[in-house]
């Protein structure tokens, strides 16, 4: 039962990081090219913005593992790599942090 509690948890916060891209003019139409998306790079940083990794890899993945019922990570570090990419002067971006520190307290306990 707690498996499908987090899971739901879960799936309510990416629910939350997708609206609240959205809502910060973070969220992108068009997909970035099969080749960007294959980046061995932590975060894609190579290849992606942090926002594009966010939409196109983290809610994607973390949306197979919650349809599929397979287990959720065991700990998550999300946010601090959120408030290094977007730093202090992006207000706009402030709710985006907020939605993954929730996600890393949630999975990380």
């Amino acid at each position: 039962m707690t498996v499908m509690l987090d899971h739901t948890r879960i799936s309510a916060i990416i629910l939350e990081l997708e609206v609240t891209l959205k809502t910060a003019g973070l969220w992108e139409g068009a997909e970035p090219s099969a080749s960007a998306l294959a980046s061995q790079e932590p975060f894609c940083v190579d290849t992606l913005s942090f926002s594009q990794w966010l939409q196109f890899v983290f809610i994607v993945r973390i949306n197979t593992m919650i349809e599929q019922g397979a287990p959720l990570p065991q700990k998550s570090d999300i946010a601090p790599m959120a408030e290094e990419f977007f730093g202090c002067g992006q207000i706009h971006a402030q709710p985006v942090i907020g939605v993954l520190r929730k996600f890393d307290y949630l999975i990380s306990g």
